[in-house]
């Protein structure tokens, strides 16, 4: 796997979030917004998509007289959390070698 600003680092970001504790919709989209310059409507996809690839997986909470749909990380999820981080990390560590003017391999 190999970390691309469009794809991968955004499915990162969303599971890290979630990693963290479960999170319903709008708190999650508005997570990542803080870090990220991208749309709910990036992030909702996202959410979807890891859900049908069984890394997040949803319930109901009543808030408010409403349903409040939840997402939490799965086993699955976990590991590609891990190894989207480690795809992370080497990606970094190469662009801070170009950065830094020193080996990029």
């Amino acid at each position: 796997m190999m970390i691309n600003a469009t794809g991968a680092l955004l499915d990162l970001c969303v599971l890290s979030v979630i990693s963290r504790g479960d999170a319903y919709g709008y708190a999650l989209t508005q997570r990542v917004k803080q870090t990220l310059d991208v749309s709910e409507s990036t992030v909702y996809p996202v959410m979807r998509r890891l859900q049908t690839q069984q890394c997040l997986e949803t319930y109901d909470t009543p808030h408010e007289g409403r349903n409040r749909r939840y997402y939490r990380l799965t086993d699955a999820g976990r590991q590609m959390l891990g190894a989207l981080g480690a795809d992370w990390e080497e990606f970094k560590k190469r662009v801070d070698g170009i950065l830094s003017g020193g080996d990029a391999a």
